[in-house]
């Protein structure tokens, strides 16, 4: 059994697969994006001459700028990126709760547009782009004020674990006491116990513990791998390195002493010097800065920086002779962070994917060649130009005054001793070829590339008024399609693994409620409850073509459909027009469907009318019953009422009877 690893071993570990992975890809990958940095910025070559043309076209540059366009409007145009569907009916819901909130968090809660974008650039110019997506945890802290607390509620709120008492004031409720002796007079004994009743002012400090999903572009040259991976999930060792200053890793790791002494200047500053990054920045003069070179701060404990290695790799840290992923956080030969953990937060896509390889072809590595042979064969023309417009003289030595033939102006005289001391030199015409190439290289470029002249709305001889729809169409369906292999290429490569990834992390991590607004109403998500997700699959949306041949192509089945339902076919219902007509909304750009259609299933059925009118005939039979319980009724209070009556009468009778009896009886006893 091995035994477990020392820290120092570890370290050394991680170290060595750095400096595998840099001469790696500092030798190769890094130069091969730096030079694609040059050509897309539009940076000499290093071959030119004084005194003659230096253009440098644009070639890399403009297959990039016009290549995204097409992939944002893939992923970027609908409601919905990433749809997740059921494998049963018990999932229905489910699935379209997950495509609705893994959707909003992407949007809402990420910057997605601006993620996508740097994404997609870093891979059609650096080979690869990489997006970090993890579950960030975080305490939050509210200061809140309350004033004039009693006894029981001040110690009801300082018992919250969660709260520390910043400021605290107590002093006796006064003006209630005077307020008591006028209003209860008489109860001196109950005054003196309210006169006496303590008031709080208190500050707090209120922490909540929450987390949410996070998701940002890590530039090409921050990431490291190892040389003999395939992909990111199986790779032996990936490390994502980036600059820290001093007071940023004290905020990391609260519970960690950094000492800025201890940790020194940063041993690996040899290791992490990147041309490439310096290339990045080469554009707006910063890289000086960048690397902290010119950083006047520098003195300063607090901003001094560090290339922090968040580190992921397959090792057998506990011994145990099985290898497991591990995450480790360190600078130099300290560590900060080591945990074991379940997979690794990367996710990569490239335009060009090589089998068996983690890098692949960026467009610049398909055009850059065509751009050093343009821009020799424009130096070339360009020089010519310059020749045959200005021209070049022959001149007998002594015989013409240079002074005056070297200062160009109109009109200018050249003093000359003889007739022909000044004569000029034919330079040669424009060879038709060179245009010829020209037009040749453009053409290899849309070969390559799949950007046309035609895609880009260049080109005015492309459309006439004899080109037909199918033949326009036919000709942008070939100059897109390496387009939308791309595009098929990210979908499947890397959007999907985001979208699974913060699906994963939504049903490990999100364990409270939270309400949304979703499909226009406010729902509460729990993302704990919902199924593995392996009872879903993940489908990217790609388009057909452009916008107008979907709606050519949606106004036709809506066409079809209306002929079917008014010839009584029953292969059309009104859920499928509604379906129809909200594609075809969505298609126009319009995102609230609701706004212009109203969905079938969200409208009561209308009731039956022969059951509708059996409801009506039993209203009115109950209506009658009721009248005929109320006269019912009716007739008992009278009858009621009459017996009240009698037994009214019956009692005054013998009353009376009673009274006439007792009076007899007086009248008799005083006759006696």
């Amino acid at each position: 059994m091995a035994e477990k690893l020392t820290e120092e071993e570890l370290i050394t570990r991680i170290k060595g697969e750095i400096t595998d992975s840099l001469g790696y890809m500092g030798d190769t990958i890094s130069q091969q994006r730096e030079q694609a940095m040059e050509y897309y910025y539009g940076l000499p070559f290093g071959n030119e001459v004084e005194g003659r043309s230096q253009f440098v076209d644009s070639t890399v540059q403009d297959t990039v700028e016009w290549i995204k366009p097409s992939l944002m409007r893939v992923f970027a145009s609908g409601d919905e990126m990433v749809k997740f569907s059921p494998h049963g009916p018990e999932d229905v819901k489910m699935a379209e709760q997950a495509t609705d909130y893994v959707n909003y968090v992407f949007t809402k809660d990420n910057p997605g547009w601006e993620i996508l974008y740097s994404w997609f650039t870093d891979a059609l110019l650096s080979k690869n782009g990489i997006v970090k997506v993890w579950w960030d945890e975080y305490d939050e802290e509210q200061r809140e004020e309350y004033h004039g607390l009693d006894e029981i509620s001040f110690t009801a709120l300082v018992s919250d674990p969660d709260v520390e008492v910043v400021e605290h004031t107590e002093y006796e409720d006064t003006e209630y006491a005077s307020e008591s002796v006028v209003q209860m007079p008489g109860m001196m004994e109950e005054q003196e116990t309210l006169a006496g009743q303590m008031l709080h002012d208190v500050v707090i400090k209120r922490s909540s513990y929450d987390g949410k999903i996070k998701i940002e572009n890590v530039p090409p040259s921050e990431f490291l791998i190892s040389r003999e991976a395939k992909n990111i999930q199986d790779a032996r060792f990936v490390c994502h390195r980036v600059k820290k200053t001093l007071s940023e890793l004290r905020e990391m790791y609260p519970d960690k002493d950094l000492d800025y002494e201890e940790l020194g200047v940063g041993e690996d500053d040899e290791l992490s010097f990147s041309s490439e990054r310096l290339e990045r920045y080469a554009f707006d003069k910063s890289a000086t800065y960048w690397e902290g070179w010119g950083d006047p701060t520098s003195n300063e404990e607090g901003l001094r920086s560090y290339w922090l290695h968040e580190s992921f790799l397959k090792t057998d840290y506990d011994g145990d002779g099985i290898t497991e992923l591990r995450k480790v956080c360190s600078i130099g030969s300290t560590i900060l962070e080591n945990e074991e953990i379940d997979n690794i937060p990367f996710v990569s896509i490239t335009p060009v994917k090589i089998p068996h390889k983690f890098f692949g072809l960026s467009m610049a590595d398909l055009v850059m060649d065509l751009q050093l042979m343009k821009s020799t064969l424009m130096r070339n023309l360009m020089d010519n130009m310059y020749n045959q417009n200005f021209g070049r003289y022959a001149v007998l030595e002594g015989q013409a005054n240079l002074d005056d033939l070297l200062t160009q102006r109109p009109g200018g005289v050249v003093r000359v001793k003889s007739p022909n001391a000044v004569m000029p030199l034919t330079t040669p015409p424009l060879e038709p070829y060179s245009f010829q190439m020209l037009e040749y290289l453009d053409g290899v470029r849309e070969s390559r590339a799949g950007v046309s002249r035609m895609s880009q709305g260049m080109n005015e001889n492309a459309l006439t008024s004899h080109t037909t729809a199918t033949a326009v169409n036919a000709v942008m369906s070939a100059a897109q399609s390496r387009v939308e292999l791309i595009a098929r290429n990210f979908a499947e490569t890397g959007v999907k693994d985001l979208m699974i990834r913060i699906y994963e992390l939504l049903y490990k991590n999100q364990d409270k409620e939270r309400v949304v607004k979703l499909r226009n109403e406010w729902i509460p998500v729990r993302p704990d409850v919902w199924n593995d997700k392996y009872d879903c699959t993940v489908s990217v949306a790609l388009g057909q073509g452009n916008k107008d041949q979907q709606m050519m192509h949606i106004s036709q089945m809506i066409n079809f459909a209306s002929q079917a339902m008014s010839g009584g076919l029953r292969i059309v219902n009104e859920q499928n027009m509604y379906n129809l007509g909200a594609s075809l909304v969505k298609a126009m750009g319009f995102q609230n469907v609701s706004d212009f259609l109203t969905d079938p299933s969200q409208i009561p059925p209308q009731p039956d009318p022969k059951q509708q009118e059996m409801q009506m005939e039993a209203q009115v039979k109950q209506k009658e019953l009721e009248i005929k319980a109320a006269e019912v009724q009716l007739k008992a209070a009278k009858i009621q009422q009459e017996y009240e009556k009698l037994a009214v009468d019956s009692k005054l009778k013998a009353e009376e009877l009673q009274l006439e009896r007792e009076q007899k009886r007086a009248v008799a006893i005083g006759a006696t």
